[in-house]
């Protein structure tokens, strides 16, 4: 089985349910497992 190495991420709406880090950064700049 071959590693994953991309992923897409689609993001709409406000972040809500990511507060409060989403009032810092934005949900498209969040990081993901160590990478932004």
């Amino acid at each position: 089985m071959k590693r994953v190495r991309k992923a897409v991420f689609p993001v709409a709406g406000l972040g809500t349910r990511f507060l409060p880090a989403t009032k810092a950064i934005p949900k498209e700049m969040l990081t993901v497992v160590d990478r932004p």
